[in-house]
């Protein structure tokens, strides 16, 4: 009776705590969450009103419900109404779509991968699309001046979507044996393909001419100055068939994180997982750089900066990603625009400069603990 009594009393100490713990990590997550969907409004009204036409955020909200049919009394000029719906408003939604799908995106790879430092970039996603802009944007007018004829005004983000579909296809093919696929060699396959690649646009660039080679210029460091309503609606498609269905891969990347063999053994599908996730990526990655060009380190930084605040579970970290990623390129966009009046910075500078320093502090934190490899 007394060990029965003991044991009772033993697995009651237990439940408490861990019943607490889950509750505290669920009001953690919740109260992250919430605060990244009120950081992701405050930057967009801000950056909806920041520029050579100010708006003040009164106004850019009085702005937004007079469209949608409620009038307020707040008071605003014809000439703010059109800069903030033609101009502003696309370039903002842009970067919402833009760094929620290379956040989330880099989320699934880091988990597929198992390892924070994983990053699209890494499997040539990003450079089969700059190649094959860069072949356009060269070699258009004459080699293939039937295909950009056909392409017309969208040559561009069409050829950088299909270059970056090619490269995963062509990296999925060489990393996958017997229907297996082999995280290690698609790693290294990306490597190659990321050096092959580079090799095509260095060569792009030493044939082409000064106005050839600022566009390529312009392209590889990554700008929303090319946002309209247009390319929205040409890039929400992509972006929603590949990156909607990813938060149900959760529990899949979860799994996955004690190692492809435990998470076979545990009922998960792992090639199918597999294939699913890399495919996505590709989509929302080749679709982004399509249209905005390479942005970098977007990826790398926001789903290491959501694991320090809510920890590994996919289940916060996946839509934590979508809204910090978000926030941060949106906010970057309006440095990129506004630091060198009037001019504008590429984004991809400014990306780089928030990315490299993190990068440089994950590896000095980490050095030693061979935990980056």
């Amino acid at each position: 009776m007394r060990a029965t009594i003991s044991q009772e009393r033993n697995r009651l100490g237990w439940a408490i705590p861990t019943s607490l713990k889950q509750s505290l990590y669920l009001y953690r997550s919740v109260v992250v969450l919430v605060a990244l969907c009120l950081m992701l409004v405050i930057i967009t009204i801000v950056a909806a009103g920041t520029g050579a036409v100010e708006i003040s955020p009164r106004q850019v909200i009085g702005i937004l419900l007079d469209e949608v049919g409620i009038h307020t009394d707040i008071s605003f000029e014809e000439r703010q109404r059109v800069v903030l719906m033609i101009i502003r408003l696309p370039r903002v939604v842009m970067g919402v779509l833009i760094g929620a799908s290379l956040a989330v995106s880099g989320t699934a790879i880091q988990g597929l991968f198992r390892n924070p430092l994983a990053d699209p970039g890494l499997i040539g996603i990003s450079s089969g699309a700059a190649l094959a802009t860069a072949i356009i944007i060269v070699l258009g007018s004459t080699t293939f001046k039937s295909v950009t004829d056909l392409l017309g005004a969208q040559r561009l983000p069409i050829s950088a979507f299909v270059g970056g579909i090619l490269t995963t296809l062509l990296i999925y093919r060489l990393s996958t044996v017997g229907g297996h696929t082999h995280v290690a060699t698609m790693l290294l396959a990306g490597i190659a393909i990321n050096a092959i690649a580079g090799a095509g646009i260095g060569m792009m660039i030493f044939i082409a001419t000064d106005e050839q080679l600022r566009d390529i210029t312009f392209w590889s460091l990554g700008s929303l100055g090319r946002a309209s309503w247009d390319n929205i609606k040409l890039l929400l498609p992509f972006l929603a068939i590949s990156l909607l269905p990813l938060p149900f891969s959760a529990r899949a990347l979860n799994t996955l994180l004690l190692g492809e063999s435990e998470a076979s053994h545990l009922g998960i599908h792992v090639e199918r997982v597999k294939a699913f996730v890399i495919i996505s990526v590709a989509l929302s990655v080749g679709a982004g750089v399509a249209v905005t060009g390479i942005i970098g380190f977007i990826g790398l930084v926001v789903p290491h900066l959501l694991r320090l605040m809510v920890g590994p579970d996919h289940r916060v970290v996946l839509p934590g990603s979508a809204l910090l990623g978000a926030s941060l390129l949106v906010g970057a966009d309006l440095v990129a625009r506004t630091v060198a009046v009037p001019a504008e910075v590429p984004i991809g500078i400014v990306t780089a400069l928030i990315g490299g320093p993190f990068f440089l502090y994950l590896l000095i934190r980490d050095r030693g603990r061979n935990k980056l490899l």
